[in-house]
């Protein structure tokens, strides 16, 4: 013959060894239920047993149950209610869906298993939803995210770009002499022999064009300072070449 009441004193102390402040007697005001054993309630959240008791939860529930005199062979008093964020309607689906388990569980102790199916419960109905509001947030995060193109750059890479960029800038530069004026400059080297023989009229000696053609080209030179061109202007072009 089954011992009920032995069996339901055994379960009683292990929950209260496996749960520890989460459950609690209440007293027959706060329970609830039309019965005369102990009332009992404990606390569930989706929150793991090894998870940091700072941890927020999004939601919680108290399952209040007592013991009838034949448990477990018959199914415990049940109630349900919300001490965070759990509304009516789901409420009532946890409770029918624990009403449904506790049959299919007579004939052993069966309120861990209960307490068991109801965190599992609101881990898959809540936070469910908080890992779609994460996916949606590192959606938007990673909209925002700037994907580099092109090779990254390197103290070697900006070196060797430079110095191509500085031998285009020589070459830009001697392109901006005219040809005319370069054809003009030849017509005008005349030797000193004849600039002596015509009286000192006409063009000046080829030495004189010279020199003040290096000097015109030296100016030319000084105009374009390399110290004008600031190396983050360069390393900013730099880039959008890589782009």
């Amino acid at each position: 013959m089954t011992d009920h009441k032995q069996e339901q004193e055994m379960e009683i102390e292990a929950l209260q060894a496996i749960l520890m402040d989460d459950i609690q007697e209440i007293s027959a005001d706060e329970c609830g239920l039309k019965t005369t054993f102990p009332c009992f309630q404990i606390t569930v959240s989706p929150k793991d047993d090894d998870e940091d008791e700072a941890t927020t939860v999004p939601v919680r529930i108290a399952i209040i149950f007592a013991h009838t005199e034949k448990y477990p062979d018959e199914p415990p008093l049940l109630e349900i209610k919300s001490l965070r964020s759990v509304g009516h309607h789901d409420l009532q689906k946890l409770k029918k869906q624990l009403e449904q388990e506790a049959m299919e569980n007579l004939g052993m102790a069966m309120m861990y298993t209960l307490v068991t199916s109801a965190k599992e419960w609101l881990r898959e109905h809540y936070n469910e939803s908080e890992s779609e509001e994460d996916e949606d947030s590192d959606a938007d995060s990673k909209d925002e995210v700037i994907v580099p193109h092109g090779e990254a750059v390197t103290v070697e890479t900006f070196v060797s770009w430079r110095e191509r960029f500085e031998a285009e800038q020589a070459l830009e530069r001697a392109r901006l002499i005219p040809d005319a004026a370069l054809m003009a400059s030849k017509e005008k080297r005349v030797t000193g022999r004849a600039w002596f023989e015509s009286g000192g009229k006409g063009a000046k000696p080829f030495i004189e064009t010279v020199d003040q053609q290096d000097e015109e080209e030296l100016d030319f030179d000084d105009d374009f300072d390399d110290d004008d061109v600031d190396e983050e202007d360069m390393l900013e072009h730099y880039l959008s070449t890589k782009t």
